[in-house]
């Protein structure tokens, strides 16, 4: 740790220094996916991880990818998390269910770090984060994220994907890399998009042995269904007002059925009758599971607009605005189950957890000139309300009289940012281009507040079994937040920025970046970027980078609460979601939370052989601190520990805490290849790949937890094992996009790399093989306004390997969570659309 201090201090004074004895470094730039040769069209100007103006995407020192508009809408499940998966090697969206507010919004991962470790921009400005933490057993459990999903991909011109470190150009949270969702901005033309489409399905699912003496069998081993039918209406006009003002509103509407996934549940269902099985096992429906897709109804709205005033100077705003009302399940509850009253629901019930988010968002500025400087002021505020509603369920301690609905309560989040910015160049003589140079400021509130549920969703009826035992309290499958776990915190972040960028030869470009922060809850933090390129040749250059960087704990993380009370042996004890600052927890060893902190290296290789582009690239990520939420500390030893601190009725639970150290190794490869031919048109090839593996070095410990005998686990192996391998260590997608005329298509493979479903003992681990996932569509042009195009994502139906009966105990989960692409099969769709 001490080496690893000292190197980060090393790096920081080197940066340091440069920019006071000379200006001859530079910003650190990207470049795009789309490698594109002098003789082809002109590459696209980025502004990802660069202030200088006109920066090509072709020539640049770090990797950036370039999402079109056009490449959003190819596909036929519309999401833009979605499109960057089968864009992106390096990105996976995994798309998990049964765990609860994560089926309704789900995080991404670049690079296999977490999902709170990619920075979100729109039109470079930060994006506010979800009010959601995921705190169920999937990817990104303790994080909490940008849900992309609410900018609807009509308002989007393109998106740059900056595949590196970026701390000191953007602040917390840019470890992995940064995302840039670049509006459209036009006064005139539109489009009206209507698709349709379902899945049309069969998948396969393994299942125990029924019970001995049962009267029941499995109907096979393979199951059809034709369900998740989406309708997507989207449309996009520009408008424009004065000479140069415009005005793009985007607005979109989706309904989206749920999907069942899951398999035939063998267990027993009803009380046996005078000592045999009921009748009705033999008719009850076993495929009993909702695991899948969530049911959806979702509207946005997203207005951008600006205006040149004489002088120059630039007014500029936008605000979005999204509803989405989810429903998803839980485990099915059997009849026979203390869990059910067989009186409300003499044939079980499947308790379902409907949230409700809503998203805002604001943004205005200015730009102008003052003398040599382009300056740019802005204000922006993000707000996201997550609330939950409990349907088909009941509150056991209650008894028969349990209602069978219940508000549980919820969060939200909101951030209010304001940004100024100066950008100026100047010559020296002893430099072939013009320096650039920036610097900036920065200042950030962000709030988080947890609310309460109705009493019923949360409190303990005093109903017992008949066995005189008390009955767990709270709406089952989803107990509400209680008044004690309500909270309303906030905290505020400052930060300066300084970059420099310039061509030092004609073939050699670099860059370089210092920013310090201060956060009103733990402190500061300074980090610091160099890179640099070295053309050899028009055919060949290399690139390089060395930086810092550090991702604030976030107000869910630190503020995130909740409360369920077990009986053990008929005495109730609570098991918390401990704040890290509640004193229960730090009797435990839980500390205020800090930043995590990260050292980044990359070396990459620019090829350019005529029309044919390849990047390589490769990286180290060492990040240190990382925040975690602990295991369930819920054993006899911590009772009894907590008790003798003086903490009755408390049963244990689990916290935040900082403490795991992992490196992440990679390597990124894409070549693009445009292909123009005169009789049957244009084809746009790409390769790509990510090859990654990430180890743990290091797990948490407390002194408070090390000195109980047995010492309790922090952060098991599970946690560890997906971190290294709950991701694919290997990711290849290959396109081709064609066109002639009025026709076109496209075709796309995606093989993800093998994947553990991690189980509690390396005997039950279950290593997911690799899958290959092929996609079509096909368009053509009806007149150059009207376009058709029908296709088909995962046109072969692929699915993971099913679950091991082991790890699948209820039948429900039948396709692991860890999967990268989910579990929903082929999905046929059609689309059209209409020019304005």
């Amino acid at each position: 740790m001490q080496h690893s201090k000292l190197k980060r201090s090393t790096l920081v004074l080197a940066i340091a220094s440069t920019f006071c004895s000379s200006w001859s470094f530079a910003q650190t730039n990207a470049v795009t996916s789309s490698i594109q040769s002098q003789d082809d069209k002109p590459a696209s100007v980025i502004v990802t991880g660069t202030r200088m103006q006109n920066r090509s995407a072709t020539n640049t020192t770090a990797p950036v990818d370039v999402i079109s508009a056009e490449s959003l809408q190819n596909l036929g499940v519309s999401e833009i998390n979605q499109a960057l998966s089968v864009a992106l090697p390096s990105l996976n969206f995994p798309r998990p269910g049964l765990t609860d507010g994560t089926d309704t919004i789900r995080p991404a991962t670049l690079r296999g770090l977490g999902p709170d470790q990619t920075l979100v921009l729109v039109n470079s400005k930060r994006r506010h984060a979800s009010s959601l933490v995921n705190v169920n057993g999937t990817v990104g459990r303790g994080a909490a994220a940008v849900d992309l999903n609410t900018i609807p991909s009509a308002i989007v011109k393109n998106i740059e994907v900056l595949r590196d470190g970026a701390s000191a150009q953007y602040g917390s949270d840019a470890l992995s890399g940064v995302i840039n969702l670049r509006l459209r901005e036009d006064r005139d033309g539109g489009e009206v998009t209507a698709s349709y489409g379902q899945r049309i399905t069969e998948y396969d699912y393994l299942t125990s042995a029924t019970p001995a003496g049962a009267t029941w069998s499995a109907p096979g081993t393979s199951r059809e269904r034709h369900d998740g039918g989406t309708g997507t209406l989207s449309i996009w006009k520009g408008l424009s007002f004065g000479e140069t003002g415009y005005v793009t509103i985007a607005a979109e509407l989706k309904d989206q059925e749920h999907t069942e996934r899951g398999g035939w549940d063998f267990r027993q269902q009803y009380p046996l009758v005078s000592g045999a099985f009921d009748p009705r096992e033999k008719t009850f429906n076993r495929f009993d599971a909702w695991y899948g897709e969530p049911e959806l109804k979702q509207s946005t709205v997203f207005v951008n607009a600006g205006q040149t005033l004489e002088g120059g100077t630039k007014i500029y705003g936008w605000s979005s605005y999204q509803r989405r009302d989810a429903l998803s399940a839980g485990f099915f509850r059997r009849p026979l189950q203390d869990q059910n009253i067989l009186a409300v629901y003499p044939d079980g019930f499947l308790p379902k957890i409907a949230p409700q988010v809503d998203d805002f968002s604001a943004t205005a500025g200015v730009s102008w000139l003052a003398g040599n400087w382009d300056m740019d002021a802005s204000l922006g505020y993000g707000k996201n309300k997550m609330q939950f509603t409990i349907k088909d369920t009941l509150n056991r301690s209650i008894g028969p009289n349990s209602k069978k609905q219940f508000y549980a309560g919820g969060f939200s989040y909101d951030q209010l940012v304001f940004n100024l910015s100066a950008v100026r160049s100047f010559s020296l003589p002893e430099f072939s281009s013009p320096i650039s140079f920036a610097t900036g400021f920065e200042a950030r509130r962000e709030g988080y507040s947890l609310f309460a549920g109705e009493a019923d969703s949360y409190r303990f009826g005093g109903e017992k079994l008949a066995n005189g035992s008390p009955t767990a309290p709270g709406a089952q499958v989803f107990p509400g937040f209680t008044p004690a776990n309500a909270s309303d915190n906030s905290r505020s972040a400052i930060g300066a920025y300084l970059d420099v960028e310039t061509n030092l030869s004609k073939e050699w470009q670099a860059s370089a970046a210092l920013r310090a922060e201060r956060y009103s809850d733990f402190g500061s933090n300074v980090t610091g970027k160099f890179a640099t390129r070295y053309d050899f040749s028009k055919q060949f250059g290399i690139r390089g980078s060395l930086q810092n960087g550090f991702r604030a704990p976030s107000p869910q993380q630190q503020y995130f609460t909740s409360t369920a009370t077990n009986f053990i042996n008929g005495v109730p004890f609570e098991i918390t979601t401990f704040k890290p600052t509640d004193p229960a927890a730090v009797a435990l060893g839980a500390k205020p939370l800090d930043a995590e902190k990260s050292f980044n290296q990359s070396l990459g290789a620019v090829f350019s052989f005529g029309k044919l582009g390849i990047t390589v690239d490769a990286y180290q990520i060492k990040l240190s601190n990382r925040i975690v939420l602990s295991e369930n500390l819920t054993a006899a030893n911590v009772r009894n520990y907590l008790t003798a601190q003086g903490f009755i009725g408390i049963g244990g639970g689990r916290f935040f805490i900082n403490g795991v150290d992992t490196t992440t190794k990679g390597l990124d490869i894409v070549s693009n290849w445009p292909l123009l031919t005169e009789s049957s048109g244009r084809f746009d090839f790409t390769v790509a790949g990510n090859f990654t593996k990430t180890e743990v070095t290091k797990v948490p410990q407390t002194a408070q937890l090390a000195a109980l005998s047995p010492a309790p686990i922090l952060f098991d192996r599970i946690n560890v094992l997906v971190f290294e391998k709950g991701q694919p260590r290997n990711k290849l997608n290959a396109s081709v996009d064609w066109k002639l005329s009025d026709f076109g298509a496209t075709l796309r493979a995606t093989r993800y790399g093998e994947v553990l479903d991690p189980g509690t003992t390396a005997a039950l681990d279950q290593v997911l093989s690799p899958k290959t996932l092929v996609d079509f569509e096909f368009r053509y042009h009806f007149s150059p306004k009207l376009k058709l195009a029908v296709g088909a994502d995962n046109l072969f139906d692929v699915y993971s390997d099913p679950r091991l009966p082991a790890l699948n105990t209820t039948g429900a989960t039948t396709f692991s969570n860890y999967s990268p692409f989910g579990r929903s099969g082929r999905f046929v769709y059609a689309r059209m659309s209409y020019s304005l």
